[in-house]
């Protein structure tokens, strides 16, 4: 009985010193990140009154850049576009979800997202944590192609949600047409066909009474 502890505790120790320090670190990564499952959104899913989580809504993204990928304003790096929507959203296990209606909490980037960044990203070996942190700080910033394409997806998803469900965001925090067009309107700078597409749209939202003037 005791050579039998002694033989599976030797494996145990066997099993740990075999791991690389690099192994181990994206492992925990891949654990930690796991949480944003948990975050849950302020839109709902199509059709549904079931709300959305973050994990959930970083993968419709990324289905949404490959498919529309052919109305980009530009020819774009899709490998990076497709990790800027994986990892967009990570510091909010840490920062929370800011609706982007919000009148109280400024969506830009914010310092508490940034600490979240390098916590965060931080666990991962460090060219694999550097390489992360600054395409999320790429994402944020907006500026580059990549990004303007990003964000368009970002902001397009939730209306598409909000058509499907009778106004739903829009209706619950009485935002009103003019501001919906506001924060929504910089997804032609990603892509011109997915604006005017998601125009029509809200138009259409306002006839039905989804919003309001």
């Amino acid at each position: 009985m005791l050579a039998t502890i002694i033989d599976r505790t030797q494996e145990s120790f066997s099993f740990v010193s075999m791991i690389s320090p690099e192994l181990e670190k994206q492992i925990n990564f891949i654990k930690e990140i796991d949480k944003l499952k948990y975050i849950q959104r302020k839109t709902r899913l199509f059709n549904s009154d079931r709300h959305e989580n973050d994990a959930e809504h970083s993968w419709h993204l990324c289905m949404m850049a490959l498919v529309l990928s052919p109305h980009s304003n530009t020819n774009v790096d899709m490998l990076k576009v497709v990790k800027m929507l994986l990892i967009h959203d990570i510091v909010e296990i840490d920062a929370g979800d800011t609706f982007l209606f919000d009148t109280k909490k400024n969506h830009s980037n914010t310092e508490e997202e940034l600490l979240a960044a390098k916590r965060i990203f931080g666990i991962l070996p460090k060219d694999q944590a550097e390489e992360l942190i600054a395409i999320w700080e790429e994402f944020e910033a907006g500026e580059t192609d990549e990004a303007k394409y990003a964000k368009a997806m970002d902001r397009f998803e939730p209306m598409l949600q909000n058509a499907s469900n009778g106004g739903g965001t829009w209706k619950e925090f009485n935002v009103p047409y003019d501001t919906v067009i506001e924060k929504k309107e910089r997804i032609k700078e990603g892509s011109q066909a997915v604006w005017d597409y998601a125009k029509n749209m809200v138009d259409d939202c306002l006839e039905k009474g989804m919003l309001e003037k």
